[in-house]
């Protein structure tokens, strides 16, 4: 395309600089003045420049359009793609941004601003090797900056490349020294370069330490020791490579006379004390001495005196020791001293199954009797309850027992401990409150309900105000399946203290764990923001665990199109945090914060294992199952509701008709309030490209910003993130989710993160079985079946899917429609489910139920 006049040329330059300055309706109006000119009406790269500008005013349709058009004005011009890129990005389209720039680039290879922009869209989708190509052009075009050099060592460290990655940096220390004697460094700019190259040293480390190179990072940390900031970083990681070295005698030293003077309560140091010590974890007697010399030290430190509470198993050594430890706590009034223990009680559990199972696995062919660990606790509480009963409790545990009710009789008949104590003062009367707080949890963990609730009514009778009580009395009654008395306790405990948030959360919890979730929202609106629907306030704060018990609750009352929308948002918060980190892709390097940088790459990459996450996907999986196996009719959604109302008395209904009405108004007031407020803000809104970068400009330092811009983009931000959340809104409509024209493809969309993320779980591959069958999938069904069978054989649920697999073959053998391949794959793979002491034709033959 013909370039333009000389006087369009300079309002098309305004117009650049009117976008960085967030000054759009300027540079509108000079893309209006331009286009209108017959002789530069269709100038593709004002078009798209327009488009943009509308795009960060909120008008997405009209920018769409005049960008699309810009384009097939001029496609040979690296703006107009640039443009189209930015505009993909914004609406996180990053697969079409990326070829976007691609082409920008066949125009203009050179320039940085396009491959910066690539680099990012690049990382973010995890394309590791084109990140590293473009960091090396940029790297090549800008040799002389230091963001050019860390990012492109990042690009190989996170390619696992860790000699080149290191090699780049040791390669900038010596550019860098060459600069600064060239160039010195002002006196302002010293304090952040100091940290910025501790930064790069520790960050060097951890890369030859991935790399196994532990003697040169060792050395590299020895040498530069100095000049790094972080000091317990460099203690750290230098015990960790000395271990890795077999230098036990200087990790040890550095363990005891620095990391554990500095921090008692880090139980890594322990861990690693132990092995730089190399004491067997068998070895009771030894591991006691070190913990024992450890407590004379820090006489006043928690964690060596519970560690040996987990470790000694002998009653002689066992009693003194937990002795010990709960009168000291005790006469600390220490509310969480059940909760320190807990390890002691689980660890004790596991033990006790495992050796119950081996029995029944030498012994007995009877699979059914053993006893499974689950990850739903509602289930784990009745199973612990039942082996408690059937085979009584560990020995440690009675020795804790026994010991609290020595301290509950010696301390109401003689205000001691001991029954024989010599010494003349007496203990506080308040102490034995403490006893009856830990029996009453003792007994709960136990299963023992009766016992539980009656040392929880007598510390009520002993002190009323203690809202600990009411809690404790509330857990109790929930493990009862009482819902409703665990809410009444819960209720007086926020009653104590309406001040508190987590009282107030706590309510709410219990609240909807009773399926009463209006009342639920009810008591959360008193700590959420005013004016605002009390739902959309918690979405805001991506409140999981509110969305979650919201979930659960819709769920047992059979409001699937509720429960669904409920997942679908906290499957959004997520989506929203992997967005959230393309801001630091920039701000990381520039900061040099690179260790913190990886170690949140790697955790994004893994976001979605997150048990919240799981938790939510799983409620989706089950209804789309159900929903696909029993699809709802027309008007059947709303049965459940109209249960659920029935159940109500007539001023509770009245009551909930009211606040419904309320709410439906305040969401409708609030949402002409932010229309209002978009349309007031068009003219102020900033740049939704998130990094301020003008298209096609070939400068990286970004322009200088007021304080006026820089609230007009936070305003940005807001409004776009308001948008997001009410397109999202209208999307949920609860009864076209109920109504799904393909619910298993739907339910694959939640299960697809967890076979990637949460394989040790097996009810991953439990949901994964159910939802294969249902799409006549053996192969995957299989796979589900043996990944299952890796972690637990001998699941109750696992057996009958095997059973209904074995069935399933057979019939699609008899009937011809198996596949030769298939067939062939399953004669491989099914002689392999199988252990030492159970396989499949012996699994076939058990009678097994879920009951």
């Amino acid at each position: 395309m013909a370039p333009l006049p000389p006087k369009q040329n300079n309002m098309f330059r305004k117009i650049l600089k009117f976008y960085d300055h967030k000054q759009y309706k300027m540079g509108l109006k000079l893309a209006k003045q331009i286009l209108s000119n017959p002789e530069t009406a269709n100038h593709g790269e004002t078009m798209a420049m327009k488009g943009l500008i509308l795009n960060c005013m909120g008008k997405k349709e009209e920018a769409d359009l005049f960008v699309r058009k810009g384009l097939r004005a001029d496609l040979t011009s690296h703006v107009c793609w640039h443009v189209y890129g930015l505009l993909q990005r914004s609406e996180h389209k990053y697969d079409e941004a990326i070829k976007a720039y691609r082409n920008a680039l066949k125009y203009d290879p050179d320039n940085i601003t396009i491959l910066r922009d690539l680099s990012l869209l690049q990382i973010q989708m995890r394309d590791l090797d084109g990140f590293r190509d473009t960091r090396y052009q940029l790297f090549m075009l800008r040799p002389g900056a230091r963001v050019s050099w860390i990012s492109f060592a990042v690009a190989y460290h996170l390619l696992a490349d860790y000699t080149t990655a290191s090699k780049i940096l040791d390669e900038w220390r010596v550019a860098e020294k060459e600069q600064k004697e060239s160039k010195p460094t002002p006196d302002a700019d010293k304090t952040s370069s100091i940290y910025e190259q501790s930064e790069l040293f520790l960050y060097q480390v951890m890369i030859l330490t991935e790399a196994t190179k532990y003697k040169e990072a060792l050395d590299l940390l020895n040498k530069h020791s100095s000049h790094i900031c972080d000091r317990l970083a460099v203690l750290e990681s230098k015990v960790e490579l000395l271990l890795a070295l077999g230098r036990n005698a200087e990790a040890s030293k550095i363990i005891q006379e620095q990391l554990i003077a500095r921090n008692q309560e880090n139980y890594l140091y322990y861990k690693q004390l132990e092995q730089a010590l190399k004491i067997d974890s068998k070895d009771e007697v030894n591991r006691l001495v070190v913990y024992q010399n450890m407590q004379l030290k820090y006489p006043r430190s928690q964690v060596p005196f519970k560690i040996p509470l987990q470790f000694v198993n002998v009653p002689e050594r066992f009693r003194p020791l937990v002795d010990a430890y709960l009168r000291k706590a005790i006469k600390k009034c220490l509310p969480a001293l059940f909760r320190n223990l807990r390890p002691v009680y689980n660890m004790e559990y596991d033990r006790m199954v495992g050796e119950l199972n081996e029995k029944i696995i030498n012994s007995t062919n009877n699979y059914q009797s053993l006893i499974e660990s689950t990850n739903n606790s509602v289930d784990a509480r009745k199973i612990r309850a039942s082996v408690f009963k059937e085979h009584g409790i560990p020995t440690k545990l009675k020795i804790i027992e026994d010991v609290l009710l020595s301290y509950e009789k010696n301390l109401d008949e003689f205000m001691d401990f001991d029954a024989n104590s010599s010494k003349g003062d007496r203990e506080n009367k308040t102490l034995v409150l403490w006893v009856y707080y830990y029996l009453a949890q003792h007994y709960d963990y136990l299963g023992q309900y009766n016992e539980a609730l009656e040392y929880a009514e007598k510390a009520i009778k002993h002190t009323p105000t203690l809202i600990e009580l009411y809690t404790l009395m509330g857990k109790i009654y929930k493990h009862l399946n009482e819902i409703d008395k665990a809410v009444e306790q819960v209720n007086k405990a926020q009653e104590l203290d309406t001040a508190d948030r987590y009282l107030n959360s706590k309510c709410a919890k219990y609240l909807l764990r009773a399926n009463k979730v209006s009342q639920a929202e009810e008591m959360c609106s008193k700590f959420t923001r005013a004016g605002v629907p009390v739902t959309e306030n918690l979405n805001e704060m991506q409140c999981m665990w509110f969305q979650l018990e919201t979930a659960r609750a819709y769920y047992r009352m059979k409001n699937y199109g509720m429960a669904l929308k409920k997942c679908y948002e906290i499957d959004a918060f997520f989506s929203e945090v992997t967005e959230d980190q393309f801001d630091f892709h920039t701000y990381c390097m520039r900061k040099v914060t690179l260790r913190a940088y990886i170690r949140l790459l790697r955790v994004e990459d893994v976001l979605r294992s997150h048990k919240f996450f799981f938790d939510a996907a799983e409620i989706a999986i089950n209804i789309y199952i159900k929903l696909y196996d029993e699809p709802l009719v027309e008007g059947k959604e709303n049965q459940a509701n109209t249960t659920a109302e029935a159940q109500l008395s007539a001023n509770e209904l009245k009551k909930l008709k009211n606040k419904e009405r309320k709410a439906a108004a305040k969401q409708q007031q609030s949402q002409q309030s932010q229309a209002k407020l978009n349309k007031n803000s068009n003219s102020k809104v900033g740049n939704s490209n998130g990094d301020g970068s003008r298209p096609g400009h070939n400068k990286s330092e970004p322009s200088n910003k007021t304080d006026q811009q820089q609230q007009n983009q936070q305003q940005a931000a807001n409004n776009k993130a308001g948008d997001t959340r009410s397109n999202n809104a209208e999307s949920l409509d609860p009864v076209a989710l109920e109504h799904p024209k393909d619910p298993l493809e739907k339910a694959l969309r939640f299960l697809t993160p967890l076979k990637n993320l949460a394989t040790k779980r097996i009810d991953t591959h439990i949901l994964a079985f159910e939802l294969y069958r249902r799409k006549n999938k053996p192969l995957l069904m299989l796979q589900s079946v043996k990944r299952a069978h890796l972690l637990d054989p001998y699941h109750t649920k696992l057996r009958q899917q095997m059973k209904e697999f074995m069935d399933i073959v057979g019939n699609l053998t008899n009937s011809g429609q198996l596949s030769d391949t298939v067939r062939k794959v399953l004669d491989i793979e099914l002689p392999k489910l199988q252990c030492e002491k159970i396989d499949v034709s012996k699994l076939l033959q058990v009678n097994l139920s879920l009951g």
